[in-house]
């Protein structure tokens, strides 16, 4: 039996209204099934003392937007038409915290690579969703497979079909020791992971590589507004594995992964091989924060 651990919840929005999640289906003819032709995004609502509340909602839908441009994809609701979606699902779905998954996608109507005419289709889910890497530090292999090309995609743009990329990436793990995959771009400097950003520590001070081959994440930029606030200087750099290899402490970024330490890369202990103090730091903070604990950044959260 195929395996599942995706819970169930109450309801999906989809096109507008709220339907029961056994329901929520999708014609076997979908262009977004055979040609990749989607947009998503993955956000995150926590528990907090005044409710739930959603993590940097309107960034995100603001990027499920831009993603859905580069795709011509002419949509039937506004973006704050969706941020109420949003709300509104996590509410009938009464959950306190959960992830959410925005999709927009062409549906049944046109086969061939042209969707032009397809219709546009528009949902929200959500669910209860732990930990995305549930260890303390990961261990990481660097992937055979590159990075997308900038040239030969939108690397910036949140698109169904890029993600073949990131599977084959994680496909090729299994059966190893290693927890997750770190992919280099096309010139072998370190892009990313398969879902997501990077950084190093060295001397005290934040590296991640710039835009360009990388898809940039709100948490990344989030870690970015932190560690300025932190007095932490972040230098955006290219970075070779050596100087990963060489970094005191290393950490992934995400909205599924959080704030994730890595214990080594091509079995390359990273420092001492223990979460070190920085990226302990920037945890507990980010933690605060998205839990509304923290007033300075407050504003990132939309309650429920």
């Amino acid at each position: 039996m195929a395996k599942r651990d995706l819970p169930e919840t109450k309801s999906i929005w989809i096109n507008g209204k709220l339907v029961p999640w056994k329901e929520a289906t999708v014609h076997v003819l979908a262009h977004a099934l055979h040609y990749g032709s989607g947009v998503f995004e993955g956000i995150r609502a926590y528990k907090t003392e005044k409710g739930p509340a959603v993590f940097r909602l309107a960034e995100h839908i603001d990027r499920l937007l831009y993603s859905a441009g580069t795709l011509d994809m002419e949509l039937d609701f506004s973006r704050d038409e969706l941020i109420q979606a949003t709300l509104d699902t996590i509410a009938d779905n009464k959950l306190e915290s959960c992830y959410i998954r925005p999709l927009i996608f062409y549906g049944y109507g046109i086969m061939g690579l042209n969707p032009t005419g397809a219709p546009v289709e528009t949902l929200i889910a959500c669910w209860p969703w732990g930990a995305y890497l549930p260890f303390d530090m990961i261990d990481l292999k660097i992937s055979k497979y590159i990075r997308i090309h900038p040239e030969s995609l939108v690397s910036d743009a949140k698109v169904t079909g890029h993600y073949v990329n990131s599977i084959l990436s994680v496909l090729d793990l299994k059966g190893s020791k290693y927890h997750e995959a770190l992919l280099l771009d096309y010139n072998g400097d370190i892009a990313e992971g398969p879902g997501e950003n990077f950084f190093i520590v060295k001397d005290g001070k934040l590296y991640t590589p710039p835009k360009g081959t990388i898809l940039v994440g709100i948490t990344r930029d989030t870690i970015m507004k932190l560690a300025a606030d932190m007095k932490i200087e972040v230098i955006e750099k290219k970075l070779r594995p050596a100087d990963a290899f060489a970094a005191d402490e290393c950490f992934y970024t995400g909205t599924a992964a959080e704030v994730t330490p890595i214990r080594s890369i091509d079995d390359h202990v990273i420092g001492k091989g223990e979460c070190g103090p920085i990226t302990t730091r920037i945890q507990d903070r980010y933690k605060d924060v998205v839990e509304g604990r923290d007033p300075i950044f407050e504003h990132m959260l939309t309650y429920v």
